[in-house]
């Protein structure tokens, strides 16, 4: 290319679309993984889900300008971390997990049903996947990356070729050459590699990269000896570098872009040397020339030394190379998009709209839509075919196969025109799946059997949809009626197979008036350890930890709603850093509060409120060596409390006598989160060490029962659910995705009947459970949305409820006691929500037609938490109890199930009606009945007949 020649692209500029030519009704995947979330071939279009382990489908192109019905693919029990699409065969698509498998799936013609069955199945690896790339030359080699190693895969016979194993952390990316004999890598080790698969599974080239360990990407520009690698800097810059290859020792070119912390998607056309980025959570598309032939980016530092390899002992002399050009390309455009990038693809070049100019086009994934964003470049002719911007582009028939490949066979893929009068028609099916055996199980009149849906389904049963050590999940979470999916029917007559629905999925979660708000809230203490709540509340007050020095804790009455006044209001002088607090469930009077200094105080609340600052607590507990995390009161018996803390155990206090009563030993490392058990009899904890455990504290201070919890260390809950039977764990997994566990408290050691994935962020989620519906409610400190499932003991366990969403994040989500309940409005939870200087009250409320009626179905018995079953020496002394339950039906109401039965009004039409052939006249007469009565009767007088004239001598 002359340098001094002006670029044909460099007037490109992007389009973006109308929103009618959104691909909406999605809901994308917050998936943390390598991969760019979204792919595509010249018929379809696939995204991360929601759900984990799904795809959505959608068709690329829409005939006779539909709307496009976006359908869901079940591919693995696990999330999917990366996918790819057969170069040669336009409906093959290859999915990794982190099942540790691959699978390779054909999708159907359009208006087709989803495959139900994967082709074939490859693994499991030694760990999960994470990136994974078809061969550009030869059909049925795959390269997948899982951990440490890329393992070559011949795909038709289900066997690898190769494995690379020269990395030293975890994969990042990886690349094939356009011509397919070589394969690049970037890895968590920073460093760069360039491997010959077929000579070695050794590197033959590797080089330090980019100086940050965070997500790193690497592209091969075309055929040419040119890559481009995009990361961090050490000072946590985004940039891109430029590499030659044959001088592999430092970058050609490196381009500082911004200090934005999402990493970088890039996608390179070799065709016309066009590079896009975009980083993940913005609005922001790069657009770069780049040609192969000549690297250079305008922006940015470049080394402009001549960079020498170093000797190495024994190796040929390295021939002398000449420098690379100096950069002399600016930046094309700049493009700012509606929504925030969750994904980013490329359009097959075979797809675009050449006779409109359109040399690129992108997809860009964001949260509820796919927008393509098409790059022009203007010309005065629209109507004539540009061979300058369209050069032949490779086909789509592949130059070899696998094992011709592996022997040595390095043809190259024949190229095509664009010109739509000479552009080929033929299309390549691939043998790798055998198509007729896939049409059989798709249009065979017999359902598929328990086995067919456990060995890969594409719709899995809840068991099937499990991860890799759980027997069961739920399948709501990808076709439930807020999954955002337009089912097909064999969608819906599986849904009604796999049932059963929850009785609270039309939930319904509203901000109560502001009347009930309290406001103003000033000086609130927003950095409370991950252990604690936040704040905790009873049906009478709330207690507020502040930021002032010293512990102070505002209680605030929740019958004196409004504005707090300007000035100071009466708090606790705690003396210590608050780490958590909790009221006695049976003194609503009664604050317990753990500080960081060891010390756990009790204060006792006046009544009616605190009217002067409280200095001197009732009781002092004292027993901890660190600094405690988390304090729980005893859920039957009065005056029981348990505290865990930094040294490593966990202690029950009897508050009667003001000592210890019992120090229960075990852990490793650090506590996250312990819960009583609903009868009191047994304590479980989630620990930092990744473990469950579960004490009878009373027969022995050591665990009963121990099994491995959530994979991640950033913090985890738990509660017990189901009457005490089974433990639902709230963590993180490998990947920072958070997730709920349910294991069996009988059988801890079995590990977990069921994982569900939600989504991808910092904040731990906090449980809480209502006992009498079975509901699960899930927040995290920071989130703006409410989980909402309910628990069952048999599958799928989890069914998926409307989540309730804010518009603003809550700073803490705390529940009341069921007796503050609305019944009439049907409200079965409330909970209070602490914004930035507001609490607000959120009732949770079931749509019913018959609201005058007590919905008993809603409203069982509940427990009288307000009154102890036994006192804390009696439970100390190995006795237990049972707390009464009440209704809380009100006098004034009847219960749903006693109301009368109303038999359905049937208007009954006699067939003679329908089947009465009625005359042209008959029908011409009916239809002048009708005008003229809608008209108005025409024997009535007209207004101005009623009006009255005047006297003649009115006239003069």
């Amino acid at each position: 290319m002359n340098r001094f020649k002006a670029s044909k692209f460099r007037h490109t500029e992007a389009r973006l679309p109308r929103r009618e030519a959104w691909i909406g009704g999605i809901r994308a995947g917050s998936i943390t993984s390598c991969g760019n979330h979204v792919k595509a071939s010249c018929r379809w279009i696939a995204f991360n889900a929601e759900a984990a382990g799904v795809l959505g489908i959608v068709p690329l192109e829409c005939k006779d300008g539909g709307k496009r019905t976006v359908s869901q693919l079940c591919c693995h029990s696990d999330v999917v971390t990366d996918f790819d699409f057969s170069p040669f065969d336009q409906l093959l698509l290859a999915t990794g997990s982190a099942d540790e498998t691959v699978k390779v799936w054909r999708l159907p013609e359009s208006g087709q049903d989803m495959p139900s069955n994967a082709g074939l199945t490859l693994g499991p690896g030694g760990g999960p996947v994470d990136v994974l790339q078809f061969h550009p030359t030869a059909d049925g080699v795959l390269a997948s990356g899982a951990g440490k190693r890329v393992t070559i895969w011949d795909v038709g016979q289900q066997q690898p070729l190769t494995a690379l194993d020269s990395h030293e952390d975890h994969l990042q990316s990886l690349a094939w050459k356009r011509d397919g004999r070589l394969l690049g890598t970037s890895c968590k080790d920073k460093k760069l590699r360039i491997f010959d698969p077929r000579a070695s599974p050794t590197a033959s080239q590797s080089v330090p990269g980019h100086e940050n360990n965070k997500d790193s990407r690497l592209l091969w520009m075309g055929s040419s000896d040119c890559l481009i690698s995009v990361g961090f800097s050490q000072m946590r810059e985004r940039e891109v570098k430029l590499w030659d290859m044959r001088q592999f020792s430092r970058a050609m070119l490196t381009v500082a872009l911004d200090t934005s912390p999402g990493a970088a998607i890039p996608l390179y056309d070799a065709d016309t040397g066009l590079l896009v980025l975009a980083g993940k959570g913005e609005n922001l598309l790069y657009c770069f020339e780049a040609p192969p032939a000549q690297p250079a980016l305008t922006q940015g530092k470049q080394d402009t030394s001549r960079a020498r390899l170093p000797a190495v002992p024994g190796a040929l002399p390295l021939p002398v190379l000449p420098a690379p050009r100096p950069p002399c390309l600016s930046p094309v455009t700049q493009c700012r998009t509606e929504g925030s990038t969750r994904g980013l693809a490329a359009v097959p070049r075979l797809a675009l709209d050449v006779m409109a100019c359109e040399v690129l086009r992108v997809l860009q994934l964001t949260d509820t839509a796919l927008v393509p964003v098409s790059y022009l470049v203007p010309r005065k002719s629209v109507q004539d075919f540009h061979e300058d911007l369209f050069p032949d582009c490779a086909g789509m028939l592949p130059a070899t196969g696998a094992q011709a490949w592996w022997a040595g066979d390095s043809q190259q893929v024949g190229r095509v025109s664009l010109h739509p009068a000479r552009r080929p028609t033929e299309t390549f099916t691939s043998p790798v799946i055998a198509c007729t055996r896939l049409q059989a199980a798709n249009t065979g009149d017999t359902g598929p059997t328990d086995a067919d849906w456990s060995e890969g389904s594409g719709y899995s049963s809840p068991s099937s949809l499990a991860s890799p050590g759980s027997a069961a999940t739920s399948l709501s979470a990808s076709t439930g009626p807020s999954s955002g999916f337009a089912s097909s029917p064999s969608q819906k007559s599986l849904q009604s197979i796999l049932g059963p629905s929850s009785r609270f999925r039309h939930t319904q979660g509203r901000v109560l008036h502001r009347d009930t708000h309290l406001t103003n809230l000033r000086g609130l203490s927003l950095t409370t350890p991950g252990e604690c709540d936040g704040f905790c509340a009873n049906h009478q007050r709330v207690a507020l930890p502040l930021l002032s020095a010293g512990g102070q804790i505002a209680i605030l009455e929740l019958s004196k709603p409004g504005r707090l006044p300007d000035t100071a209001v009466p708090t606790i002088q705690n003396g210590a850093a608050v780490a958590d607090l909790s009221w006695d469930p049976f003194d609503p009077q009664r604050l317990a509060v753990a500080g960081e200094d060891t010390k756990i105080r009790l204060w006792q609340i006046p009544e009616g409120g605190l009217r002067e600052t409280l200095q001197e607590p009732k009781a002092v507990l004292r027993g901890h060596t660190e600094k405690i995390y988390s304090i729980r009161f005893h859920p039957v018996a009065s005056d029981i409390l348990v505290s865990s803390s930094y040294d490593m155990t966990v202690r029950i206090w009897e508050l009667s006598a003001g000592q210890q009563a019992l120090c229960l030993w075990g852990h490793t490392d650090q506590i996250f989160s312990l819960s009583w058990s609903p009868d009191g009899k047994k304590l479980a904890t989630v620990s930092k060490d990744g473990r469950l455990r579960l004490y009878e504290p009373r027969r022995s201070p050591q665990p009963q029962q121990e099994a491995p919890g959530p994979e991640g260390g950033r913090g985890a809950r738990l509660v017990w659910v189901c009457g005490g039977d089974y433990l639902l764990v709230s963590g993180f997994d490998s990947r920072s995705e958070r997730r709920i566990l349910l294991y069996r408290a009988q059988a801890l050691p079995d590990g977990p009947l069921s994982v569900l994935g939600l989504d991808v962020a910092p904040s731990t989620l906090l449980p809480f459970y209502d006992e009498d519906t079975g509901v699960v409610f899930l927040t995290g400190k920071g989130d703006t949305r409410v989980f909402l499932y309910e628990v069952t003991p048999e599958p799928p366990y989890f069914l998926e409820c409307n989540s309730f969403t804010s518009n603003e994040p809550h700073k803490g989500f705390v529940f009341l006691p069921k007796t503050v309940c609305e019944v009439r409005e049907v409200e079965f939870a409330r909970a209070l929500r602490l914004g930035q200087s507001t609490l607000e009250p959120v009732a949770f409320h079931v749509p019913r037609v018959k609201k005058e009626y007590f919905q008993d179905d809603i409203y069982p018995p509940t427990r009288v938490w307000w009154e102890p079953a036994l006192g804390g020496s009696a439970w100390l002394a190995g006795k237990d109890g049972q707390q009464r339950r009440t209704s809380l039906r009100p006098a004034d109401m009847t219960p749903v199930s006693e109301a009368p039965k109303e038999a359905p009004a049937r208007k009954f039409v006699p067939a003679s009606v329908y089947l009465e052939e009625k005359s042209d006249e008959q029908k011409k007469e009916e239809l002048l009945n009708a005008m003229v009565a809608r008209l108005g009767n025409r024997d009535d007088p007209l207004p101005q007949d009623s009006f009255e004239g005047v006297d003649e001598d009115e006239w003069d």
